[in-house]
């Protein structure tokens, strides 16, 4: 049975806005979820302040579920886009729309949820600090959020933008590249960002003295543990935004589909890892404040070890899609 552009065009703006909501709705699903058995059990501890504790929860759970939201507006467009001109081309770009928001939801949802989680905790433990609590809540939170963003902001470029007449190979793997580099990076920056935030909040509940300390570590912890996310977000641009000649030969389109890959796999490890350094120093910030510039720098070190590995990866991802 022969299947019109059109056809293949609706095809693939719908699997992309299932696979956009499909993945989307893991991470915000378990980061919700974690707030609430941490919640659960802060209330058992100290039934007291159950009224607090559920109005934080609640909060921790909406920023959690914002990643999930930005895939639902994904979704959403993709199963209504109009398409004026429907081309191969196109259906890959809404393909790799809904891979880059599915994939790019998964690590902000989980994330979040560290630190909703660790504020319940904290607020059963320390009372008096509940509105420090959740604001530092809040703020981690709302950072651990950022690579969703960016996984948004590549699709919608995917979805909208008329990248003008370009060969339709090695074009088409490029953009399912981009939506592949920007998804998968994205995951690793919004778990080990969540990390940090989980232990900034248990650290002011133990020690709210150590706040602006504690704050401060986990917000550079954060920004260092976002970078393999920019790292995807760069070489999505640069699939997407470069001319490439025209070539039907398989390798060259294997060349473009394989760069987004390795940026986006290359993301995951260095990401958590980062937040993992980041988690470490500012749970001991908070015990002892007194060796705050010591703990950073170590953190900032180990990040720097860790964070080589996405360079690793965007290098050959560049010399897949410069070179090869």
């Amino acid at each position: 049975m022969a299947i019109d552009i059109e056809t293949v065009v609706k095809i693939a703006a719908y699997i992309g806005g299932g696979l956009a909501m499909g993945l989307g709705a893991i991470g915000a699903a378990v980061g919700e979820g974690y707030t609430a058995a941490q919640a659960n059990a802060a209330v058992a501890r100290s039934p007291k302040t159950s009224a607090d504790i559920f109005k934080n929860m609640l909060v921790g759970q909406a920023v959690a579920e914002s990643a999930s939201i930005f895939a639902l507006v994904i979704a959403i467009l993709l199963l209504f886009v109009n398409v004026p001109v429907p081309t191969y081309l196109k259906a890959a770009a809404l393909l790799g729309a809904g891979l880059s928001m599915g994939f790019g939801a998964i690590g902000s949802g989980i994330g979040s949820g560290f630190p909703g989680g660790e504020a319940c905790t904290g607020i059963a433990r320390q009372p008096q600090v509940t509105s420090q609590l959740t604001t530092n809540m809040l703020i981690g939170s709302a950072v651990c959020q950022t690579p969703a963003i960016f996984s948004m902001v590549v699709a919608l470029m995917l979805t909208f933008i008329d990248f003008g007449k370009v060969p339709l190979y090695p074009t088409w793997a490029a953009y399912l590249g981009a939506g592949l580099s920007m998804g998968l990076a994205a995951i690793g920056s919004g778990y080990g960002g969540g990390l940090a935030a989980g232990a900034s909040c248990e650290g002011i509940a133990r020690h709210p003295r150590t706040a602006t300390n504690v704050t401060t570590i986990m917000l550079v912890g954060q920004a260092v543990s976002q970078t393999p996310a920019i790292f995807g977000l760069l070489v999505s641009f640069i699939l997407m935004f470069k001319s490439y000649p025209e070539s039907t030969a398989l390798s060259a389109s294997m060349a473009l589909m394989g760069a987004g890959i390795c940026m986006g796999f290359g993301g995951i490890g260095p990401g958590i890892g980062n937040g993992m350094a980041a988690e470490g120093a500012v749970r001991w910030v908070a015990r002892n404040v007194e060796h705050a510039s010591d703990l950073m720098r170590i953190m900032l070190v180990g990040q720097a070890v860790s964070q080589s590995t996405a360079i690793y990866a965007m290098v050959v991802s560049l010399v897949l899609i410069f070179v090869v």
